[in-house]
């Protein structure tokens, strides 16, 4: 089992967990009509995206160097929770503008 692989994953999932609840505080100040907190938070979110990203950015240059990575189950689950909490942010960036307009 590659220890490399294993940390990177779950440096994904801790920050890209961390994103996934700012996200839900954006929701939160949506609909008591804070839009500024909502802002923020999701500005927060794509600041913990992006720490996830440059993680997986390294292994990606890694393996582009010809490293051979071991797939491993936790690290197919840390891909999804990162493209999941992305997709989450788009939607509430959406979402903002439709509260805002209502």
């Amino acid at each position: 089992m590659d220890e490399n692989v294993q940390v990177i994953a779950f440096d994904i999932i801790l920050h890209s967990g961390s994103a996934r609840t700012m996200v839900h505080e954006a929701f939160k100040f949506m609909r008591a009509g804070d839009f500024e907190k909502a802002d923020t938070k999701l500005v927060e979110a794509n600041q913990e995206l992006l720490k996830a990203h440059h993680s997986q950015t390294q292994l990606l240059q890694d393996y582009a160097k010809g490293k051979k990575i071991d797939m491993e189950i936790i690290m197919i689950h840390a891909q999804d929770h990162l493209m999941t909490t992305m997709t989450l942010r788009e939607v509430a960036i959406e979402m903002e503008h439709l509260y805002q307009n209502k």
